[in-house]
């Protein structure tokens, strides 16, 4: 399956610019991942390193390192100032690590992480597969990895409207569910488990929406792009 083309300088400029203001508007963002550390409680494990890849702000990094005590958790991101305030939010007690860098390419040691965590990255990879195989590289043998991305319904509203203007690609494209699950087995990640959560935001108008994409950082990042939005709506 080929990935989109993504231009990762230009991402992460975006979201450096974001870190500041990212959390007053990341709403969904914090809703799945708290989604997601729920479902970790039915999980019998006891890591010794987790990943928390795409880490943001490091609110979750922050959770896992308060849920896994004895853990030490590394907050990856491809954005430096999204990686200062993650540190800015470390606790003194805290065996947290910073690292800058890329899904598609972890400066990590195979077979070095017991749990990776991943809310809302993925969509920004330029090749799933290459992240996933990534992922699996680095994860122990029986490691868990726990994530959310986006589906392509997303922004669906804001896509159309675009169109009825002049047809190009203003809106990043989010794919299958379908899609990620073979890419997961493609990657050799063994048994997975997968479903679709729908959320509905509603803005008075679309520029209401654009200015909050704006902040979050989230546009379309692809290389054939003339401007670009992304939001959420639907994980999996």
């Amino acid at each position: 399956m080929a990935g989109l083309i993504l231009h990762k300088r230009s991402l992460r400029n975006a979201f450096d610019r974001a870190a500041e203001q990212y959390d007053e508007v990341a709403v969904l963002q914090r809703e799945v991942g708290e989604r997601i550390m729920e479902r970790l409680q039915l999980v019998r494990i006891s890591p010794q390193t987790i990943l928390d890849v795409g880490a943001g702000t490091g609110v979750f990094s922050q959770a896992l390192s308060k849920r896994y005590a004895k853990s030490r958790v590394l907050a990856l991101d491809i954005a430096p100032r999204m990686l200062l305030q993650a540190r800015r939010r470390k606790g003194w007690f805290s065996r947290q690590g910073f690292i800058c860098g890329d899904a598609d390419s972890l400066p990590i040691a195979s077979a070095s992480v017991d749990l990776i965590f991943s809310n809302f990255t993925l969509q920004w990879c330029g090749e799933l597969e290459r992240a996933f195989a990534e992922f699996r590289r680095v994860l122990k043998p029986g490691g868990l990895l726990m994530f959310s991305t986006l589906g392509p319904d997303t922004l669906k509203e804001l896509r159309q409207s675009w169109q009825a203007v002049d047809g190009r690609p203003h809106v990043h494209q989010f794919i299958d569910m379908h899609d990620v699950g073979d890419a997961l087995l493609r990657a050799g990640l063994s048994d997975p488990v997968m479903d679709v959560e729908n959320f509905t935001l509603a803005y008075n108008d679309a520029l209401q929406l654009m200015r909050e994409l704006k902040i979050i950082g989230a546009h379309n990042a692809a290389i054939d792009r003339q401007i670009g939005r992304a939001s959420c709506r639907e994980r999996v």
